[in-house]
């Protein structure tokens, strides 16, 4: 799907090139690290390679990519960074899958982990990916400005009680309740937005952003985050199953706030065009440097899965 942006004039072609590109890097990168299936527990492995390998946007890393590059760092330095965020991803994206918690028979148009697996194997996946993630980051070389530690720390307080996994918490204890608006962004802040703003802060941090560049990235990103998840929600009960990729409907049937339970649908298409709105504005201190997160955040606005 060739998409224009709206706020840019970045080409779509260019766009969908650049994305391509970032996506095959990942994929090389993590297909190089990761065990292959003929190394014990091949299982193990087997199932890790099944969820990281399934497909999928890999927004995170394409994004980790864009922000180093914006500025002015490389792709290959921010590569450990973006695998790293993906890992983390799709860990949690298995742990989400399981029966105890959203119970889904397919993700990114596969059975999930624990329907091939069995659950047990499927949380010790998901396990492995977690600590592998780490392992990525805290291998890295850092600088001056910012040392591998400081990234580990990044990534650490991402993916804890107080964001990601707090997040998920959240989310299950809203279910089947009418959760206010407040308490709506607060799930969606902590289980979405805080590792997508993460992604492009390690990013900018493989590139010895300054403490401004890393602001405006940050707000950028937990905007960019929030949007996407309001898109999430309007596509949960907008599109099919098989264009989605997992089951479509699924927030309603388990009683899930989302935003067009809580705002309607065209309120919600609003509140995602001023979400996409603020994260162009935090990024106008890059000038055209940061076009390509610009172009990035116009796409998750306009995706149809």
């Amino acid at each position: 799907m060739t998409l224009v942006s709206t706020a840019t004039s970045l080409p779509g072609q260019m766009l969908d090139e650049y994305l391509a590109t970032a996506r095959a890097a990942v994929d090389r990168w993590l297909d190089q690290r990761l065990p292959t299936e003929q190394v014990a527990p091949a299982t193990l492995h087997r199932a890790m390679r099944h969820s990281l390998f399934a497909g999928g946007k890999r927004l995170r890393p394409v994004l980790c990519l864009a922000a180093a590059e914006a500025c002015g760092g490389s792709r290959e330095d921010a590569l450990p960074a973006a695998a790293a965020v993906e890992c983390i991803h799709t860990f949690s994206l298995i742990h989400d899958d399981l029966p105890c918690m959203d119970d889904d028979d397919f993700r990114r148009g596969v059975p999930t982990c624990h329907k091939v697996f069995g659950d047990a194997v499927a949380v010790l996946a998901g396990d492995a990916l977690q600590a592998l993630a780490f392992e990525m980051v805290a291998a890295m070389p850092g600088n001056a400005a910012c040392p591998a530690a400081a990234m580990v720390h990044e990534l650490a307080q991402a993916s804890g009680s107080l964001h990601l996994i707090g997040g998920q918490v959240l989310d299950l204890e809203g279910e089947g309740r009418d959760l206010s608006a407040p308490e709506l962004q607060a799930i969606h802040e902590r289980k979405t937005a805080a590792l997508l703003a993460t992604s492009v802060r390690l990013g900018a941090m493989s590139a010895a952003a300054g403490d401004q560049q890393l602001a405006a990235l940050t707000r950028f990103g937990r905007t960019v985050g929030l949007a996407f998840q309001v898109i999430d929600d309007i596509l949960d009960v907008t599109q099919s199953s098989e264009t989605l990729g997992k089951s479509a409907g699924k927030d309603q049937a388990v009683g899930k706030a989302t935003y067009p339970q809580v705002f309607g649908l065209e309120r919600s298409r609003e509140i995602a065009h001023q979400l996409t709105d603020e994260a162009h504005a935090a990024l106008e201190p890059f000038g055209g440097d940061g076009a390509m997160l610009r172009a990035i955040g116009d796409y998750l606005l306009v995706r149809e899965y």
